[in-house]
């Protein structure tokens, strides 16, 4: 997830929805108050595409949607209103006849960066957590080869799983799908020594 600017200005729900649908760039909205949208990095922008590259042709097979960093999600618990990295939804239900507020998300994947990490692993994890709907939630580091899989358990708990090996696959059973870090560090990692399997970022600039 990108850094946000806060706007300090205390708006309603409906006031937020019809200036973002007119505006050029997005903004998150939460407790009243509007939070500008800083820009993504290359590495970040790379990482982000290659998982959604990698999952989109699986998800259309089973007839879901898969969404970049293009629609709004909002969780109707708390009235948040983000953009997810990548989201991903079946049999999805929007907030009005805009079709552009996702309500029900299966899957949120979050590529993270030095600002925002703490943030995405803590408050607004506890906000995805009140989506009764989300059933996986993934932390996709861009510093190094790792990817934190959060998987809601039958109890409600959830359950996390750590990939950094370049074969590990990470299973989404809710949606029958899987992602291989191979395919989301494409580009990302290179080898620089011929006798063992050791990978380093290349030199992209980071998220700040």
């Amino acid at each position: 997830m990108t850094v946000s600017v806060k706007k300090r200005k205390q708006i309603t729900e409906a006031q937020y929805l019809k200036m973002e649908r007119a505006a050029e760039t997005r903004s998150e909205f939460f407790d009243g108050e509007v939070f500008a949208m800083a820009g993504t990095s290359k590495r970040h922008a790379i990482i982000a595409g290659n998982a959604f590259a990698a999952l989109h042709p699986q998800v259309r097979q089973r007839k879901c949607d898969i969404f970049q960093n293009e629609i709004r999600l909002k969780v109707a618990a708390s009235g948040l209103y983000t953009y997810p990295d990548i989201v991903i939804a079946c049999g999805g239900q929007y907030e009005d006849t805009e079709f552009d507020t996702l309500l029900n998300p299966s899957v949120i994947i979050e590529v993270l960066s030095k600002s925002t990490a703490a943030y995405d692993r803590g408050e607004k994890f506890a906000q995805y957590r009140k989506l009764p709907s989300l059933t996986d939630y993934l932390l996709v580091a861009q510093t190094k080869r790792l990817i934190e899989h959060y998987a809601r358990q039958p109890d409600g708990k959830w359950l996390l799983s750590e990939h950094s090996e370049i074969d590990d696959v990470i299973e989404l059973p809710s949606i029958g799908c899987h992602l291989a870090l191979r395919a989301v560090y494409d580009q990302v990692l290179v080898a620089i020594k011929e006798e063992g399997p050791e990978w380093h970022l290349t030199p992209l600039q980071e998220d700040q």
